[in-house]
C-alpha cells in the first residue's frame, strides 16, 4: 500500500509530543514524514526541519508558508495529512485554512479553545469532506476497545456508576517559572485556553468515559482548584456527572498528586457486572460478574472483539503501550483517507472525529462554568 505523505505543524525536534506523533505515524508504514513547520519561530522551525532530515524544499518557516508551498505542488505530490501539534490557542487558525484547501487533518486535543471555534471547525469539515481526527489517543488502546465492545454486548448489564480518574504529579510545584516549555504553555490561559489540568488531561478522561460507555453527559457539578500559588489555571478538578441513562459518574483530574505519573483509570459498574482498566497496565481488562466471578482479559488473548484484535500488533505477553495506541489513531485516519479515495472498501475502525473534539471543548466550558458558579449543577445542551 502506498504511503501517505505527512506534514507536521509544531512538534519540533525538542518537543516530546512531536516525537510521539512521528513515531506513531510510521509504525504501520502508512505514512512518510515529508514536510513541516515545526516551531513558533522561523529560526527554530528551520533548525528542527534540518535536524529531522526533512527535504530542504519542504522545511517551512511558518505554517502559512507550508500551506502555500503545499498548495502550489501538483495534487499527487502534496501532503495527504497535516498533523497539528501546537499549543491549543492556534489549532483553529491553522486547521481552518488547511481544511478549506482540502487537506486532511490530525489535531491534538483539546481541539480548540472555544465552542464557537469548534462549531466553525465542524462546519468546515462537513463542507469540505476531509478526514479529521482528534488525538484522544487513549481510545486507541486495544483493551479500551474491548471494554466498549463488552458494554455494547450487555456483558455488565445497565450501567449504574462510573469512575474515571486521571492523576499526575509533574505540576506539583511551580515548574512553569523555570522556563520548562511543556509546563509554561499549559498553565498560560492565552495559549492553553480556559482549562488547565481539565483541558490538558480532563478532556481525555471525558472522552474515555463517553467512548467506552456510549452514554452522554447530561449535567455536571465541578470544583476546580489551583493549588500552586499564583497559578492562573486549575491544577486539580473534582466533578460529578449525570449520564443519559440515569447513571452517575465521578471524574477526578489532578496534576499535583506527588508520586503519580500518568495514572488514568476507568471503572464501570452495571447491574450485571463491572469493568476496570488502567492506562499504566494497559494490556489487561478486569471483568467481574454478578455471580462473584472475576476474569482478567489479556490483549492478544482468545475471544476478544474484532476491533480489539485489529488494534493489537503483538502476541499476548509482549507489552504494547502508548506509542501503539497513538499509532491506532494514525492508522484509522489513514484508512479514512484511503477509503475516501476508493483504495479501501471498508474502514476497520474510526478515529475520534471532529464531533468528539466539539464535545471535549464543551466539556471544558461546562466544567469551568460550574466551578465559577460555586460548584453548581450545569445542564448540557449539546448533541453527543
Amino acid at each position: 500500500m502506498q504511503k501517505l505523505k505527512l506534514g507536521m505543524i509544531g512538534g519540533g525536534n525538542d518537543a516530546f509530543i512531536g516525537a510521539v506523533h512521528r513515531a506513531a505515524a510510521v509504525l504501520d508504514a502508512r505514512f512518510e514524514f515529508v514536510a513541516g513547520a515545526l516551531s513558533s519561530t522561523p529560526e527554530r522551525s528551520l533548525a528542527s526541519g534540518h535536524a529531522l532530515g526533512l527535504p530542504e524544499d519542504r522545511i517551512y518557516a511558518t505554517w502559512k508558508d507550508m500551506l502555500e508551498g503545499e498548495r502550489r505542488r501538483p495534487e499527487n505530490e502534496r501532503v495527504d495529512v497535516v498533523s497539528i501539534v501546537t499549543p491549543n490557542n492556534v489549532h483553529a487558525e491553522i486547521a481552518l485554512p488547511f481544511i478549506d484547501a482540502g487537506f486532511n487533518i490530525i489535531c491534538e486535543k483539546p481541539m480548540v479553545t472555544t465552542s464557537a471555534e469548534a462549531a466553525k471547525l465542524a462546519a468546515a469539515v462537513e463542507r469540505s469532506g476531509v478526514v479529521f481526527g482528534v488525538c484522544y489517543n487513549y481510545s486507541g488502546y486495544p483493551m479500551v476497545k474491548e471494554a466498549a465492545a463488552l458494554v455494547r454486548s450487555g456483558a455488565i448489564g445497565n450501567i449504574r456508576k462510573v469512575f474515571v480518574e486521571y492523576h499526575q504529579g509533574w505540576l506539583a510545584d511551580n515548574l512553569e517559572t523555570t522556563g520548562q516549555k511543556q509546563a509554561s504553555w499549559r498553565v498560560d490561559p492565552a495559549r492553553a485556553g480556559i482549562g488547565g489540568a481539565i483541558g490538558d488531561i480532563g478532556t481525555h478522561a471525558e472522552n474515555l468515559l463517553t467512548t467506552v460507555t456510549g452514554l452522554r453527559i447530561e449535567a455536571l457539578c465541578a470544583d476546580l482548584t489551583s493549588f500552586v500559588p499564583d497559578r492562573r489555571l486549575d491544577d486539580d478538578a473534582s466533578i460529578l456527572l449525570r449520564l443519559s441513562n440515569g447513571a452517575k459518574a465521578v471524574l477526578t483530574v489532578s496534576q499535583i498528586c506527588i508520586g503519580e505519573e500518568n495514572n488514568l483509570s476507568l471503572r464501570i459498574h452495571g447491574d450485571g457486572g463491572s469493568l476496570a482498566w488502567r492506562q499504566e497496565e494497559p494490556n489487561h481488562l478486569t471483568i467481574c460478574r454478578a455471580d462473584g466471578s472475576r476474569q482478567i482479559l489479556a490483549r492478544g488473548g482468545p475471544g476478544l472483539a474484532p476491533e480489539t484484535n485489529h488494534a493489537s500488533r503483538l502476541p499476548t505477553g509482549h507489552p504494547e503501550g502508548f506509542i501503539e495506541a497513538f499509532a491506532n489513531i494514525y492508522r484509522a485516519v489513514a484508512d479514512g483517507v484511503l477509503h475516501k479515495r476508493g483504495a479501501l472498501a471498508t474502514i476497520p475502525s474510526m478515529p475520534p472525529t471532529v464531533h468528539d473534539g466539539v464535545q471535549g471543548v464543551a466539556f471544558i466550558e461546562k466544567v469551568v462554568q460550574s466551578a465559577k458558579a460555586g460548584a453548581t449543577w450545569v445542564q448540557y445542551h449539546t448533541t453527543q
